[in-house]
């Protein structure tokens, strides 16, 4: 196997928020191999792979073997269902009501939007489509995510979760770090050809936690 096998391991822990030990305690993986693998750039064997992939099983082989796909199995991805019924369900907001929705206009939330239950976020807000590909493989453009919004009277952000922002930049759908100072944030992409960038808490208009991706049915 290549290096682009351990890259990609990487880079699922790094969205999963897994480090070194978490990973070699739960698949029973050799104190070390990881860090040894990362160093050397070697592949890692068969027995192992089937070790992480049997624990993970949200991880697509094909993806972590290849690079093909989606980083992320879609067979357990939330089924959403349409429904007709009046002010039931979460609304599907076009991205040019984005804003809006963030900041709970009525006159948005009302926008002719499609509705649809998903059980599997009773808390969520609004629905919103990807566009782009600055968070793939996690996100790919056309993808569907829940979102709930966070009220900026008691903004609070979990490092390295992914966030929809309303900024003077325009929407931004980023994973959240700290940023050089208490005034900022990091923006980062999944996607590694996007640099991260940092953004001043006094641009961000509104704000809304991705609580995970769904697929229409």
């Amino acid at each position: 196997m290549s290096v682009n096998f351990i890259e990609r391991l990487q880079e699922y822990m790094k969205v999963k928020g897994i480090n070194d030990n978490q990973m070699t305690v739960a698949a029973d993986l050799s104190v070390g191999l990881l860090g040894k693998l990362k160093k050397s750039g070697k592949g890692m064997n068969s027995a192992n792979i089937e070790k992480i992939l049997l624990h993970y099983t949200d991880l697509s082989s094909e993806w972590l073997l290849t690079g093909r796909g989606r980083m992320l199995k879609t067979n357990d991805t939330p089924v959403a269902k349409a429904t007709n019924q009046p002010n039931a369900g979460i609304p599907l907001i076009p991205l040019s009501a984005m804003a809006g929705a963030l900041t709970d206009e009525t006159s948005i939330l009302e926008y002719e939007c499609e509705r649809y239950t998903v059980p599997a976020f009773k808390g969520a807000d609004f629905l919103i489509p990807i566009k782009g590909n600055s968070m793939s493989p996690t996100y790919l453009s056309g993808d569907i995510v829940a979102c709930q919004r966070i009220p900026m009277s008691n903004l609070f952000f979990q490092w390295n979760k992914p966030y929809v922002l309303d900024t003077k930049q325009g929407a931004l759908i980023k994973r959240i770090k700290p940023g050089s100072d208490k005034e900022h944030i990091l923006i980062v992409s999944d996607n590694k050809e996007y640099d991260p960038f940092e953004l001043p808490y006094s641009e961000i208009n509104a704000v809304a936690l991705v609580m995970g991706l769904i697929r229409l049915e």
